[in-house]
């Protein structure tokens, strides 16, 4: 492991290509197999269609990486500036806001968005770390009130904050990965956004993996009938030893890569489970699906953004990336 960390940046990235891409087309050739053989079990048809889901997932993380490297910090800012745009929009569309929440919206999507990805862009950590939680929160409301309708006032504001601490706040960390200023690794942050990207999209791998095989005593089974703690420590072990091994690719010795993998799946895969709730309460299974379109216990059928179950893929992501990148940032003490 040694000498692949005194490989140059273009060298590892070669790398890393050829060996995720690889496995990549492996699972996926093998998925298509199986895909091929017929299996007139129900359990093992949704266990194939949960594993295709996940890959897809892994495949969507994985281009983002590349996206990230290649477009620099100014591209990645931009690629999940647009993300959040659509994965606010899908979460906003599920909440059933109103025309008197028109002001705090047009505030969310054409200010306080931008805004926050400015300061990314900038490196005002600082900044961007308690814009949204402190001074979005207070704008907000204050925008809403000024509309004169009291009716459900708490609860709509609630969501909208919510769908913006989410959608825009937890995502806008993944794009300040590129920008952390390690001593002696600089140019390499898009190696964390490849670390943390591989980390908790394996952990929802395993742990999807384990609530099929593994199941243990479901702790919410109103939210998720296959959640259970077994299966999210086996994803999140998993991850962590996932970190270990791609300590070179980071600025990270082995235990500490071990650590901030089991600290950024952990959260991401409890992160999912929040936002699985949030499905539940909707009505919906899956993000992007109208509610009236979805009977008690079906699922939806129209679509609501041009990228279909966008906020599925990056649930995760959005809860471990906040976790992750402060993690770091204080472990490290770095600052601008």
């Amino acid at each position: 492991m040694g000498e692949l960390r005194e490989l140059s940046a273009s060298q590892q990235t070669g790398l890393l290509f050829l060996i995720v891409f690889g496995l990549l087309i492996l699972a996926s050739l093998a998925l298509l197999v199986r895909s091929l053989r017929p299996d007139p079990r129900p359990a093992q048809r949704l266990s194939l269609a949960g594993l295709q889901r996940d890959l897809r997932a892994v495949w969507i993380g994985s281009l983002l990486f590349w996206l990230s490297w290649l477009g620099g910090p100014l591209g990645a800012t931009l690629l999940f500036g647009l993300f959040s745009f659509l994965a606010l929009r899908e979460f906003i569309t599920l909440m059933h806001t109103g025309r008197s929440d028109h002001r705090a919206l047009i505030l969310a999507f054409f200010l306080v968005l931008p805004l926050q990805y400015l300061l990314v862009g900038t490196r005002r950590f600082d900044l961007f770390s308690v814009m949204i939680p402190v001074y979005a929160f207070f704008a907000l409301p204050v925008a809403s009130a000024l509309a004169g309708d009291p009716q459900r006032f708490l609860e709509r504001n609630a969501k909208i904050q919510w769908g913006i601490m989410v959608c825009v706040y937890g995502l806008s960390h993944t794009p300040a990965l590129l920008l952390l200023n390690f001593p002696r690794h600089g140019g390499r942050g898009a190696f964390l956004v490849f670390f943390l990207v591989v980390v908790v999209g394996l952990g929802q791998i395993v742990q999807g993996w384990a609530s099929r095989r593994l199941p243990g005593r479901p702790v919410v089974r109103q939210i998720d009938r296959r959640f259970s703690w077994r299966a999210w420590a086996g994803g999140t072990l998993a991850a962590g030893l996932a970190g270990a091994l791609m300590y070179w690719a980071t600025p990270f010795k082995p235990l500490q890569a071990m650590s901030l993998a089991l600290i950024a799946a952990g959260s991401g895969l409890l992160g999912e489970l929040v936002m699985q709730a949030l499905k539940r309460d909707a009505g919906v299974r899956h993000w992007g699906h109208r509610v009236a379109a979805a009977p008690p216990g079906a699922e939806g059928l129209g679509t609501v953004t041009g990228a279909v179950g966008l906020l599925d893929r990056m649930a995760a992501l959005c809860f471990a990336a906040p976790v992750f990148f402060h993690a770091v940032r204080w472990y490290f003490s770095l600052g601008r």
